[in-house]
């Protein structure tokens, strides 16, 4: 049994709505786009929603409306997907990162509130949360670049976000959540997409809902809203004509075919979701003993979990590499999620980061082991995985 690494679910009502917009002449920014914009703003609770080319162009738009720019500061974490962080090097901002929590896996809120206090202070301790190639410099010329936080709700949990709050209230910081692997999560009773001043979801193939490439915008901010709009188009705004352009603008616009896509599975939403959570918990009853694994854990401030993956840990001992190799020779497919944005090759390069400079980080990158994930996957596919990784695990300990 070969089984998928994911697959979204597409029912005829979808293929209709998006066959429907093939007979039509409106191809970009039409009627679809706007029920697709009203369902998740209604979904989530906010007042504006805007439709983006991908989630990385919904984080940059949010990047500049928020002032980001030449050698601004902003909080974020490096265990994510590197967008995150690129999306701030778009505007020549700096990306500041901040050590996780071992169980959440989401920025520690601790640390975070001892960064933001440290940077804004100007004082010495200021440089050990600044990247090392900024070290060299006076630290108070740094007190007045921090304007933002940017938390991730990795894999669909929720970041503790009232001591992120907190922090930035103290200091006047925005904050923009990158809300693009969790919706429909929410923290304290609160959605994922309405704790900040702006948040973006993503809607790729393997997300809770797919629209093939594209992803949302949500905000209260009413200004944000109708720059977002006029930025995703070019940079023309509402007054102005076909071939004029108020401001720098991107070609971030979703096409009325995803849009369409989207509107239906929103339809769907809370199927979805539930088909995810089945997945989830099947797994978790058939790992919750399995040797050298640990199953993910829900922290007490989630409320709800949106379950974008499903990651496990390997014990220490456990070679991954070879984990993931017997896997894949038995038709299983796996992913080593993620490795820390700080080591990549251009993060190195750019900022001097090395091994070690994020322990918690780098512990958890080493230990975490992505499984077949989607709300179609069938319990004989759960089972063969299981099958499959608890084979693995002790023919790679009796090898070790």
């Amino acid at each position: 049994m070969r089984v998928p690494m994911s697959g979204p679910s597409i029912t005829e009502e979808e293929i209709r709505a998006v066959n429907e917009v093939l007979h039509t002449p409106v191809l970009s920014i039409g009627p679809w786009l706007e029920s697709f914009e009203g369902k998740v703003a209604d979904f989530i609770g906010t007042r504006h929603a805007k439709g983006v080319s991908s989630g990385t162009a919904g984080l940059h738009l949010c990047v500049i409306a928020a002032g980001l720019s030449d050698g601004d500061l902003c909080i974020t974490t490096p265990f994510s997907f590197v967008a995150t962080a690129n999306s701030l090097l778009y505007e020549r901002a700096v990306p500041v990162f901040v050590d996780i929590d071992p169980v959440s896996m989401n920025l520690d809120p601790a640390l975070v509130s001892e960064a933001v206090d440290a940077i804004v202070s100007g004082k010495p301790g200021a440089k050990r949360f600044l990247p090392p190639a900024l070290r060299g410099q006076p630290t108070d010329r740094w007190s007045h670049k921090l304007k933002a936080i940017m938390p991730v709700h990795t894999f669909g949990q929720p970041t503790d976000m009232d001591p992120l709050l907190d922090s930035a209230r103290r200091h006047d910081l925005l904050v923009i959540e990158d809300a693009c692997e969790a919706l429909g999560a929410s923290y304290k009773g609160r959605k994922a997409g309405t704790l900040s001043d702006a948040a973006v979801f993503a809607f790729y193939p393997n997300k809770q809902i797919t629209t093939g490439e594209g992803g949302m915008i949500v905000t209260d901010r009413a200004q944000w809203d109708a720059l977002f709009k006029s930025l995703r188009n070019q940079g023309r705004d509402v007054f102005d004509s076909w071939l004029d352009h108020s401001r720098l603008g991107y070609n971030y616009r979703m096409d009325e075919m995803s849009a369409a896509l989207g509107a239906v599975q929103m339809g769907r939403i809370e199927e979805l979701l539930a088909r995810r959570d089945r997945i989830a918990r099947m797994y978790n009853e058939r790992l919750a003993s399995a040797d050298g694994v640990s199953i993910p854990q829900v922290v007490p401030t989630t409320t709800r979990m949106s379950w974008f993956l499903y990651v496990v840990h390997l014990d220490p001992e456990v070679d991954r590499t070879a984990v993931m190799a017997y896997l894949e020779e038995r038709g299983v497919p796996s992913r080593a999620y993620f490795p820390p944005i700080q080591l990549q090759p251009f993060y190195r390069k750019l900022f001097g980061y090395q091994e070690g400079d994020f322990p918690v980080t780098e512990m958890i990158a080493r230990s975490t082991l992505a499984l077949p994930f989607s709300g179609v996957m069938t319990e004989e596919q759960v089972d063969a995985v299981c099958d499959r990784l608890g084979e693995a695990v002790k023919q790679v300990r009796q090898k070790g």
